[in-house]
């Protein structure tokens, strides 16, 4: 790799990821962006969606929670509530909360229950979506 950034992905319980890479992607709120080594220096907001990390032509995915990135074009920090890959996802399971978290739209009237519930629903997307994107590469 001859252009590399070192990417650091922390979160509240460990640090997921340091190493070189060619290329991230990732959800900011305003849109998604790609840090590239020697991008100029950036502090942005990240909402909660999936990062794509290229090195050695290969390319990688990371549902995240919202949290910061900061790069000076050298290193890329990724501070997020919360980072996992393809193989730490569960389909039942999503689609155990996924019913779950409908009947707690249908029946509650409770504002934090629901808000709770609308969490789960779109933590369920992100999911679905990185999962997609294994089956993607393994076709």
């Amino acid at each position: 790799m001859a252009d590399t950034i070192v990417l650091k992905i922390i979160t509240p319980k460990k640090i997921v990821m340091e190493e070189k890479v060619d290329a991230v992607s990732l959800p900011t709120f305003r849109g998604e962006i790609t840090v590239l080594p020697h991008h100029t220096q950036l502090f942005s907001l990240l909402v909660e969606g999936v990062i794509k990390i290229k090195r050695d032509n290969k390319e990688d995915y990371l549902a995240i929670g919202g949290g910061y990135l900061e790069t000076d074009g050298e290193e890329l920090h990724i501070l997020v509530s919360r980072a996992y890959n393809q193989s730490e996802i569960d389909q039942k399971l999503i689609e155990k909360s996924v019913e779950s978290a409908k009947k707690i739209l249908a029946q509650s009237k409770d504002l934090k229950e629901r808000s709770e519930a609308m969490a789960v629903m779109r933590r369920a997307v992100i999911d679905t979506k990185l999962l997609k994107k294994r089956k993607a590469r393994t076709l």
